[in-house]
């Protein structure tokens, strides 16, 4: 087994992006065939974290933050054939590593990673309001 290498730097593009959403089952949620729109979700993300295999991407976190306050982890994925290996919470450590000491990780969690979450150490939080972009204010 390789030894699993972590950036938080690492430039990533949307191809590489699409691969590994759709190795980890997080593509069934994702706009994975709009390659401009996985292209701007990384180029406006704050904080990318990567895990690698050698030269393959198996994990990304992708959050947007006012590093002080709140981060919102909006995407974390691994490939399902490296998952249970502490990939996905290195990359959460890593993350949280970027950010001021009073600034809390905010995520929506697919329902069958609740119990992942709530096995890492997250809070759950019943209070979370959603309007999508077809929606308007009334």
């Amino acid at each position: 087994m390789s030894d699993i290498r972590y950036a938080i730097d690492a430039v990533i593009d949307a191809a590489q992006f699409r691969d590994v959403l759709v190795r980890s089952t997080l593509g069934e949620r994702r706009p994975i065939d709009d390659a401009q729109c996985l292209q701007g979700m990384l180029q406006h993300a704050d904080i990318v974290a990567t895990a690698w295999d050698g030269n393959k991407l198996i994990g990304v976190s992708r959050s947007l933050t006012d590093w002080n306050y709140a981060c919102y982890l909006s995407d974390l994925a691994v490939d399902v054939a490296h998952q249970r290996r502490g990939i996905g919470k290195r990359l959460i450590d890593l993350t949280q590593q970027q950010l001021g000491p009073l600034c809390k990780i905010i995520l929506l969690a697919a329902p069958a990673a609740k119990e992942y979450y709530e096995k890492i150490g997250f809070d759950h939080n019943p209070r979370v309001w959603m309007l999508d972009r077809t929606q308007r204010t009334r």
